[in-house]
């Protein structure tokens, strides 16, 4: 079993808080704009933007597809690396980890690539939801690599294992989950629709 190396070689709190703030000021917003299109309160918000909150999978999904981008973009600009070049090399990916689940999620290709590769390990147990406004431009595919994981997507779950890939139809709120009591590892494929 592989699993992502030094997800705390670089500490993504404090640029994080930094980004978000410049991703929402970018676009003309107050927080209070933004708690009404991402559903996350004021108060969270500014707690995040202030560094005081580690912000969770779930909470940074809302605030990003309510932003227009995905989260590795966002974890990409994050580090700094919005301009960078055509080689993402694999110990400066961003890397970012849930504090509530432990989703562990590594950026694998430069900013602006399309396709936009995602790795993620899902711990056992593990279960984070997305809405469906993250999806609204972004076409997915998951690819799973190692491990089981369900992934439900409305009314439908797909059990899948090492090997299988899954197309994301439709944006609807869905959930990664693993049941097991071992990790899962899988890419995830992203391209603008």
């Amino acid at each position: 079993m592989s699993t992502i190396q030094d997800a705390d070689a670089h500490d993504l709190t404090a640029p994080l808080a930094a980004r978000l703030r410049a991703e929402r000021e970018e676009r003309g917003w107050s927080i209070a704009e933004l708690a009404e299109r991402s559903g996350v309160s004021r108060a969270m918000i500014s707690k995040v933007e202030r560094a005081e909150a580690s912000p969770t999978a779930a909470l940074l999904g809302r605030l990003v597809g309510a932003l227009g981008m995905t989260l590795s973009t966002l974890l990409a600009r994050a580090e700094g690396d919005a301009g960078g070049g055509r080689v993402a090399r694999a110990a400066e990916q961003p890397v970012w980890r849930d504090p509530e689940t432990g989703y562990l999620r590594r950026a694998v290709t430069p900013p602006g690539a399309q396709p936009e590769l995602v790795r993620v390990e899902l711990p056992a147990g593990a279960r984070v939801a997305y809405p469906a406004h993250t999806y609204v431009e972004w076409g997915h595919a998951i690819w799973v690599l190692e491990g089981e994981l369900l992934f439900h997507e409305a009314g439908a779950r797909h059990r899948l294992g090492a090997g299988d890939c899954l197309a994301l139809g439709p944006p609807v709120d869905c959930v990664f989950e693993n049941a097991t009591d071992a990790p899962c590892t899988y890419l995830v494929a992203l391209a603008r629709r």
